[in-house]
Order: C-alpha cells, then sequence, then structure tokens
C-alpha cells in the first residue's frame, strides 16, 4: 500500500504526458530533465510522440542507477548527442562513473548512442537477438535517425553491444543487485526487463506501455507477448514500474493498457474473423476504450490489421 502511495505522490508532482509538448526541457537534447523515481534510481522521460527534431529523438525512458559503487545506464539514447546530455545530467547528480549500459531492445532510440558510451570506455550489453537486430539493420535505423535529426544526429555511428546474454545478465555493483532478464517474446526481438529485486523495481522497456498506444510490429506475436507478460513479467510482483515510454507507475496501470489492450484487440479481431470479416474492414474495428491514449491516430488501424493478419492463420 506504501508502494502504490509513493508512484501516486510522484505522479502527481509530474505534468502529464501528452504527445502535443514537443520539448519540456529547452537547453538540453534531452526532452526532460531526469527525476528521481526512489531513491538512486532516475529517470528522463521522453516524449510520448514518435521521434522528431523537436524531441530529438528522445520519445523513450533513459534510465540510471546510482549504486554506490559507479552508474548503470539502461537505453543509449537515440544518438550520439543525446546519450551526452544524458552523461551531462548524470554528472550533476554523483561523481560515480559510469560503468555499465544496458539496452532494453534494438531500436534506434535505446542503441544509436551506443559510440558515445563506447568513448568513454563503458561497456555496453544487449539480449543476443537484439544485438542481432542492431547488426542486421542498425545501419537502415541510423539513416532514418539522420532524417529527422539532422545536425543533432552528428557523431553518431553504429557501435554493436559488446557482451550479449540469452537468459539473464545480473549485476553486483555496490548497494544494488541489477537483473538484466529477457523473459520472452514481446514487443521486439531481445527485449529485456531490468529488474532491482531489492527495491521491488523493473525498468519494463517495451514490455509494458500505459500513456501512449503501443504499437505491433510484423515481428510482434501478440499471443506470445500476453503469455510472457503473465508467466513472467507480472509474477515479479514489481511495486514500481519505469516503462519504456512514459511516466513511472505500477503494475495495474501498465497491464491495463499493455495486456488488458493486447487481449480486447485480440477478442475484437476474434470476432471479426468468426463473423467472415476480411482485412479492410478488420481496420476498423471498436477501439474506442483506447482513443484517449497518445499515438491512437498514428497506430490504432495498423495494430489492428497485423493483429487480424496474425490470427487468420493461428
Amino acid at each position: 500500500m506504501r508502494g502504490a502511495m509513493m508512484v501516486a505522490l510522484l505522479w502527481a508532482g509530474m505534468a502529464g504526458a501528452s504527445e502535443e509538448i514537443a520539448d519540456k526541457y529547452p537547453g538540453s537534447m534531452l526532452y526532460d530533465k531526469p527525476v528521481e523515481v526512489i531513491p538512486h534510481v532516475f529517470s528522463a522521460i521522453g516524449a510520448t510522440a514518435p521521434p522528431t527534431y523537436e524531441n530529438a529523438g528522445h520519445n523513450n525512458n533513459l534510465s540510471f542507477i546510482v549504486t554506490g559503487d559507479g552508474v548503470v545506464v539502461v537505453n543509449a539514447g537515440a544518438s550520439y548527442g543525446l546519450a551526452k546530455a544524458l552523461h551531462d545530467e548524470i554528472r550533476a547528480v554523483t561523481d560515480q562513473e559510469v560503468k555499465l549500459v544496458l539496452l532494453e531492445n534494438g531500436q534506434g532510440h535505446a542503441m544509436l548512442g551506443s559510440n558515445y558510451w563506447a568513448e568513454q570506455g563503458v561497456k555496453v550489453v544487449a539480449h543476443e537477438e537484439a544485438a542481432a537486430e542492431i547488426e542486421e539493420y542498425g545501419a537502415q535505423v541510423l539513416r532514418g535517425m539522420r532524417a529527422y535529426a539532422g545536425e543533432q544526429g552528428e557523431g553518431t555511428e553504429i557501435h554493436l553491444p559488446d557482451e550479449s546474454f540469452s537468459d539473464e545478465y545480473i549485476v553486483e555493483m555496490g548497494e544494488m543487485r541489477i537483473e538484466a532478464r529477457y523473459l520472452g517474446p514481446a514487443h521486439s526481438p531481445g527485449d529485456i526487463v531490468v529488474w532491482l529485486p531489492g527495491q521491488s523495481l523493473v525498468i519494463s522497456g517495451d514490455m509494458a506501455f500505459h500513456e501512449r498506444m503501443l504499437p505491433i510490429f510484423e515481428h510482434t506475436y501478440t499471443a506470445d507477448w500476453i503469455e510472457t507478460w503473465e508467466t513472467a513479467f507480472e509474477p515479479l510482483g514489481a511495486t514500481y514500474v519505469i516503462p519504456g515510454h512514459g511516466h513511472p507507475t505500477n503494475m495495474a496501470q501498465v497491464r491495463r493498457y499493455t495486456r488488458d489492450y493486447l487481449v480486447y484487440l485480440r477478442e475484437k479481431i476474434g470476432e471479426h474473423l468468426e463473423a467472415g470479416g476480411d482485412l479492410s474492414e478488420a481496420y476498423y474495428v471498436d477501439q474506442s476504450p483506447y482513443a484517449h491514449l497518445d499515438t491512437f491516430e498514428e497506430l490504432a488501424t495498423k495494430n489492428a490489421g497485423r493483429v487480424f493478419e496474425q490470427m487468420e492463420f493461428e
């Protein structure tokens, strides 16, 4: 109960996320200044909009953990400059050195700043599937970033993870036990969560969404995501959740807008299939309970179409 109250107080102290706000931290490439979510765990909350020049590609959460014997960063950032901006904020908080960067997956906003951290002598670690994604698609992702970022992308080059893992990567540092875990298929290849058992906090990455609509990609298998959620993610029993996008919250909130949304959409598409509906009509199944979420207009119809294509052959 106390943990839930702390999350509520934290939420009350922050401005609500909105894809209409282009930049909340003028003077920095970061979209917003990092906040201390619980003692020693900070997160710079990104925009809930797609990546743009105005938000400098900071549309996910960049987190860091001050352990007492060094700092662990979760997500390298969407560019060299964005990684440096985060490092500047870390230095304002602590004189402890950054010793490790964990990538939540192989997407651009997680990994494109890796070469900045490598220049600082910091080891970059990712799941083996994320590492494979970066190796195969990194150059393409880099070109996409440069197209919207302009000069903000200067200095960014692809840096492959220095180390990868298959199931878990556990760090004992200072007063913290930090567990990077692959729980199973979820939003994108190589999605991991970073679990702090002593603090009952999970940095969920793209396992969990709540303020913006989650995107379903071609390689996002929704039935598998639901299974991973029910058998491995929610059983963590986390009190605090720092999601991949949006403000820190609790498990009930991310369940409502991730697991429950996936179940809801699959039910709607299932009813549509049973009625003999086709793909062109599937795009318009009712998703109105989620219409208030940021990026709904951009993603709702695409999500429905991809779930239809999956379920048609299940």
